[in-house]
Order: structure tokens, then sequence, then C-alpha cells
């Protein structure tokens, strides 16, 4: 697969490039035999469409293609998983144009787009590992660009969940509170949802004052707990959403 993120590449060489019968839009498919070299992985007759050629060495070219849709359906779901923790796009790869031939087209690039689409909401969250995995279960039926409905979705998740009360210590600097980052408290409750702090829960001090609490400000002090394990995916989700 390439790199998401690649690095500065050096000026195309003018001479001795190799020759390539290939241009951007056609479509290819890999030769048998060929593996994946970043994740060793056969992609023998795997097809796409080339969407770039370039010059990295004195007379060797390198042939980017995207895969079509059908490749893409072939592709794993614990391999798309790994990319995205790796940092690697797994929608293209970059080959040697002799590890590649033409081939005819099997599907619209319209078909690759929606599928891209489809397949990247699924795994939007796969990047945080373990973590990720228990993010799309949370969410998996909700509108990613609706929050209120993400937050309603967390509480439910948490309240059928975490066994109350349970013991917390303040983790966030707080800048209009009472409270602290250090201070102890007794989480006894679920509250509201808020549009800014998401999850509110019911806390009570030392001194047994009650008030409603961000739940992302907080870390449960058992970490053996149930408790410790959920609220702790939900702040990992607060941070990144």
């Amino acid at each position: 697969m390439s790199k998401k993120t690649p690095q500065p590449e050096p000026k195309p060489q003018v001479a001795a490039r190799q020759a390539v019968d290939l241009a951007v839009g056609d479509c290819i498919v890999v030769k048998p035999g060929i593996n994946d070299p970043d994740l060793d992985m056969d992609i023998g007759g795997w097809q796409g469409r080339v969407t770039e050629i370039k010059s990295y060495q004195s007379g060797k070219v390198t042939v980017t293609f995207q895969w079509d849709s059908l490749a893409l359906q072939r592709m794993p779901a614990s391999v798309i998983s790994r990319c995205e923790e790796e940092g690697l796009d797994w929608t293209s790869i970059g080959l040697y144009p002799e590890e590649v031939e033409r081939a005819a087209p099997r599907d619209t690039q319209a078909d690759v787009d929606a599928l891209i689409e489809k397949l990247t909401a699924e795994h939007a969250w796969d990047y945080l590992g373990v973590e990720g995995q228990s993010i799309h279960q949370v969410l998996r039926d909700v509108d990613e660009d609706d929050e209120m409905a993400a937050f309603a979705a967390w509480q439910k998740h948490l309240k059928a969940r975490v066994k109350l009360p349970f013991e917390a210590e303040v983790t966030e600097w707080q800048e209009r509170s009472p409270l602290q980052s250090g201070d102890r408290v007794t989480v006894v409750g679920f509250e509201d949802v808020d549009d800014s702090y998401g999850v509110l829960v019911k806390i009570k001090t030392a001194g047994h004052r009650t008030y409603a609490f961000p739940l992302c400000d907080l870390t449960a002090l058992d970490e053996n707990s149930a408790s410790y394990t959920l609220t702790y995916e939900y702040a990992v989700w607060f941070a990144n959403r």
C-alpha cells in the first residue's frame, strides 16, 4: 500500500528513463506472484486505474494506481484496519511497470468512489487500535456529522454498562470550577449531554457537594474495572472526535 503522507520526492531524472507504455487513467492488473511491498501480501490479479507515473531513480519508474471496486471488496477488513493504524493508504499502491500489465475495466470511477466512502466510514476509528474498534461499535448507526447523536449514543452505551458508583479523579485543568486536576470524586449517576462538554455525570466530592461534571475530564481510579475501560474509550473518542 502507499504511505498516506509521502516524503519529499527526489526530482525526476531526465536521462535514462524507463519507457512505460501506460498513461494516467489506464486500467492495469497486478501480475501473478507479486506481493504488496508494505504488507507482504499476495496481490496478484488485483486490478486498478493508474493515477500517477513518476521517475524516482535514474532509469526506474513507479506506477501508482488506485484499486478498483472489485479489488477493494476483496480486501480483508483486517488489512484496512492495519493500514489505518500504520498510516498506509489502502486505496492505492505503487509498483514497478514490470509488475503490472494492461487490463479491461471492470467498473466505473463512480463505483470506486462510492465504495471508498463507505469503507472509510466503516474504518474511521481504526487508527486508534483497540479503542477504535470499540468506538466503531458504539457509533456504527450514528451519522458522523451529528455530534449530539454521538453524545446520546455514548450516554446510552455507558449507562447500560458502567457500574455506579465509582471513584474517579479529575484529570483535566478546569477553568471555571471549584474542582481542579487531581481532586478525587465519586461518580454517582448520569446527567444530560451538552453540545460542548459531551456526557455529563453527577459527582459527589469529599465534602458531600454534588455537581454535574464532564465525564471526559474524569478517569476512574480502578484500572481493572469495566468503568475504567468504558470511560477511557469514551475519553479517547472525545479527544479525537
